[in-house]
């Protein structure tokens, strides 16, 4: 089962304060200040641990960030709950490929402010990949619509520059009425570099509070 990527945050971290403050304008890849002022599709970031829904030939089985990663056990019986019910839509919608769903398990007790989102646990879909493929968004959602899955909301679009701009001067979440955690930024258009990663950035609420900017 792959794991998921890592999500490079939009501006290099200062090795002078051990990596804890950003070095605002420095992009932390060449490609980021390529495409900073091309448009850019916004999605909240929810504060939560990572989850892996794979399915292939004809099983549906869960996983953490990594291979090792617990998930617990409360979670665990809310995927169960969530998942168990669509196995047969999910085996159906994907046949034979070998499918990954990547989502967030979040609420109550999930991360500091886990019950600010929901008062049990429950998974939020971000993205899809299948195969060697990374699906686009208006096929995550009707992926996500078919099945009953929640996925994470579009908060905007925009530049670099308006992203980082949002997050600074902070902005609610979808769930309520509290401060979003951060914005996840991917180009309209799915693009990679050279090297094969994927051109998708992240900034959280808490860098700026770090630096009281």
């Amino acid at each position: 089962m792959s794991e998921y990527h890592k999500i490079q945050t939009v501006y290099k971290r200062d090795p002078a304060t051990k990596y804890r403050t950003l070095l605002f304008g420095e992009y932390s890849m060449p490609a980021f200040e390529y495409l900073a002022h091309n448009q850019w599709a916004f999605t909240e970031k929810v504060d939560g641990t990572n989850i892996r829904v794979y399915v292939k030939e004809g099983n549906v089985r869960f996983g953490g960030k990594t291979d090792n990663a617990q998930i617990p056990t409360r979670l665990l019986t809310a995927l169960d709950d969530l998942f168990t019910p669509k196995h047969d839509a999910l085996l159906a919608s994907f046949k034979d490929a070998d499918v990954c769903l990547y989502g967030e398990g979040y609420g109550a007790k999930i991360q500091k402010g886990g019950g600010l989102y929901r008062q049990d646990q429950g998974f939020v879909l971000f993205d899809i990949r299948i195969g060697q493929w990374w699906l686009q968004r208006e096929d995550i959602e009707e992926i996500a619509g078919r099945l009953g899955i929640d996925i994470v909301p579009i908060v905007g679009h925009g530049t670099l520059d308006d992203m980082v701009d949002r997050v600074r001067s902070g902005f609610d979440s979808q769930w309520g009425g509290f401060a979003a955690e951060g914005i996840v930024a991917r180009s309209t258009v799915e693009l990679q570099t050279r090297g094969g990663e994927r051109i998708i950035t992240k900034i959280k609420a808490k860098d700026f509070a770090v630096q009281g900017r």
